[in-house]
C-alpha cells in the first residue's frame, strides 16, 4: 500500500509540482492550501507524513502541527518553507516536526527525507514487549504470540497514544480528547480500568502514572 501523504500549501503551481512529483513516485497527495483546512484533514483522515509550508493563511504551518499534535495526532511531519532562521528552525522543531526543508529545494532533495522519514517511521510502528505480546502501532492491532488479540477500541487507542509518545507523559486532557467522542462524557474511572488491563500486557512497572502529569510509557530496563 502506498503512503499517504498530506500537503499543506498555497502556492498553487509549486502544489502542483510536489503533489505532481509524489504521485509519480507511487505516493497518495491530499493538498490543501490552508491551515484550518490541512487540521481538518489531518485530524479526519490517517496520513503516513505531512508536508506543511510555515506562510500559509487562516492558521500558520506551526500553529496548524501544534494543533495537529494535541489532538493526539504523532504522524511524522516535515516543514517546507523560505524561513530559515535559527529562531523559526527552533520554533519548528517545538512545533513537533521531524524535518525541516527550506525553500527553494530540489524535488530529489524532498524525495530523500521523505523516504528516511517513513523508513524511520515504519521501524517504530512495531512494539515487542517480550512477553509474547507486540503491537502494530500503525494498524492499531495487538499481537500475542503472532496472532492477533481483541482489545477495546478505547484500550487500543490508549495503548497507541502512549506509545508514541514513549517516555514522555500524556496529560489526561489529551488521552480523554483522544479516547472519547464528541458528546461522551469521560470516565477517569473507566481509564484506570483501561490502564490496569493494558499493564498486564506490557508490563504493569511499564505505565507511569503522576497524578499532576498524566501517564507515560516507559519500557523498565
Amino acid at each position: 500500500m502506498s503512503a499517504k501523504i498530506l500537503l499543506l500549501e498555497d502556492d498553487m503551481a509549486l502544489q502542483e509540482i510536489i503533489a505532481e512529483c509524489l504521485s509519480e513516485e507511487g505516493y497518495e497527495v491530499v493538498c490543501c492550501n490552508d491551515g484550518i483546512e490541512a487540521s481538518n484533514k489531518a485530524y479526519e483522515e490517517n496520513f503516513d507524513c505531512l508536508l506543511l509550508d510555515v506562510m500559509v493563511p487562516n492558521i500558520n504551518g506551526f500553529e496548524t502541527l501544534k494543533n495537529i499534535r494535541k489532538s493526539g495526532k504523532q504522524t511524522p511531519a516535515i516543514f517546507i518553507t523560505a524561513l530559515n532562521s535559527i529562531k523559526d528552525l527552533e520554533v519548528g522543531f517545538k512545533s513537533g516536526c521531524d524535518d525541516y526543508l527550506r525553500k527553494p529545494f530540489e524535488l530529489s532533495e524532498l524525495l530523500l527525507r521523505l523516504e528516511a522519514l517513513l523508513k524511520r517511521s515504519n521501524r517504530i510502528n512495531l512494539y515487542d514487549f517480550e512477553n509474547g505480546y507486540s503491537f502494530d502501532c500503525k494498524e492499531g492491532i495487538l499481537y500475542f504470540e503472532g496472532k492477533p488479540y481483541r482489545l477495546s477500541n478505547k484500550e487500543r487507542e490508549l495503548l497507541k497514544i502512549l506509545l508514541v509518545n514513549e517516555n514522555h507523559f500524556v496529560p489526561l486532557e489529551e488521552i480523554f480528547n483522544t479516547l472519547w467522542d464528541y458528546g461522551e462524557e469521560p470516565s477517569e474511572l473507566s481509564l484506570r480500568v483501561y490502564i490496569k488491563n493494558l499493564r498486564q500486557i506490557v508490563g504493569k512497572d511499564n505505565i507511569l502514572t503522576r497524578r499532576s502529569e498524566g501517564y507515560c510509557y516507559r519500557k523498565s530496563i
